[in-house]
This record gives C-alpha cells, structure tokens and sequence, in this order.
C-alpha cells in the first residue's frame, strides 16, 4: 500500500474553513470542505465516497466555482490505485 504524501494547501485550507463557516454553503460544499481539512498536514488521502462525490460535482455545471475548487484538491488526494 502506497502512503500518500500530498496534503492540502494553505489557500485550499482557508477556503474549506471559510465554507464551513458559511450557512448558504451546500451539503455537498461543506462535505468537500471536511475532507479538505481532514487532508491538511497529514497523511490522510480521500475515501471512495468522497472521490465519487468530488467526481459528480466536477462533471455537473451546475456545481458552484467554490465546490468545484474544493473537489479538485479531494480528488488530487485520491488514492491512485483505487
């Protein structure tokens, strides 16, 4: 099993706590803000559930410029075999 060594920025970080903070954020945008978080300064990588949430939003057009942001950086911390 590979350890993954990628971790959220700084800005994505911010940007995740900034959401959480905020009561017009979406379930979905606050999911993925979680998750961002959860990958900051430690070696956690994101969980099936998650890259398939992260997978949805980026294909949606609907999805906000915010939950697309946060979807990426879950998705950059997929687990590559998976």
């Amino acid at each position: 099993m590979t350890v993954n060594t990628k971790q959220s920025s700084a800005e994505m970080a911010s940007l995740a706590s900034s959401v959480l903070q905020n009561s017009d954020a979406t379930a979905e945008e606050k999911s993925l803000a979680g998750s961002v978080l959860a990958q900051r300064s430690t070696s956690k990588e994101s969980g099936k559930k998650m890259e398939s949430l992260a997978a949805q939003v980026l294909k949606d057009p609907k999805s906000s410029g915010t939950a697309k942001k946060l979807a990426g950086s879950v998705i950059a911390q997929a687990n590559k075999e998976r």
